[in-house]
């Protein structure tokens, strides 16, 4: 189930442990994909502390959230770009979206096929989908103090199945959270620097998996060749035809 949109707020905006994972989050993010203009960028969840930085170049950025987890006007003190919509029928047309980053939107989703089908149908070509989930193995998602401790956490494989059963290709994988979930002075001091590390060191497990994917277009099909034979062989020709029988006399 979805959590409440106010405990999400709270979560990341109003204390330390939830800033230090939203900027964890949203820089990996942002070194993937550089905030560009004429995108039209969206994010589906709870995705406000990851679209900031899109908003001065992007064509336009969308903040779609789903109704059994309510949604907040944002950003705070600008036009609001914040859409309430079922999580399986986005107001949105086909092929619309750019770039699309899903937080808290598939792991605590009851019907995440069907969400993966409206993220395949409103990317454009060349469209492609961060998926940012509970890393089943990593530390966040075993406590329930964050949000990252509710839904369903997924493997890498996991996660990059499911993909490919609804039309995406992954293009590439990487973790972020690499400190525990704590908010001892410690640990949310040196989180940036647990990041720095985890993104070097492939035994320490980050906290969330973020997987990168990008939509599946099929060239249309036609019926006979697909191209005509310039210049055929000839050897063959003439087997199978009937020889004619020499007449009486000749």
């Amino acid at each position: 189930m979805h959590l409440d949109v106010l405990d999400l707020h709270n979560f990341y905006y109003r204390t330390q442990l939830g800033r230090v994972a939203q900027r964890g989050i949203r820089d990996k993010l942002r070194s993937i994909w550089p905030p560009m203009s004429g995108h039209t960028v969206a994010g589906f969840g709870f995705s406000p502390p990851l679209l900031r930085p899109y908003l001065e170049q992007a064509r336009r950025v969308i903040g779609l959230m789903p109704g059994p987890q309510g949604v907040m006007p944002w950003p705070p003190g600008m036009n609001n770009i914040s859409v309430l919509c079922e999580e399986t029928a986005w107001p949105l047309p086909n092929g619309l979206v750019d770039r699309l980053v899903m937080l808290h939107g598939l792991e605590t989703s009851e019907q995440p096929s069907l969400v993966l089908e409206e993220a395949h149908r409103v990317l454009g070509p060349g469209g492609r989908v961060m998926v940012i989930v509970p890393n089943r193995s990593g530390l966040w998602s075993r406590r329930d103090i964050t949000p990252f401790g509710f839904g369903r956490p997924y493997s890498l494989g996991q996660l990059e199945a499911q993909l490919k059963r609804h039309g995406f290709t992954p293009e590439r994988a990487t973790a972020a959270l690499y400190s525990p979930p704590s908010s001892t002075r410690f640990w949310l001091r040196t989180a940036d620097f647990w990041e720095r590390v985890g993104s070097k060191v492939p035994w320490l497990v980050g906290g969330v998996l973020m997987v990168e994917a990008s939509k599946q277009v099929y060239a249309p099909s036609r019926g006979g060749l697909a191209q005509a034979v310039r210049r055929p062989l000839r050897v063959l020709e003439g087997v199978g035809q009937a020889v004619p029988t020499p007449r009486e006399g000749q």
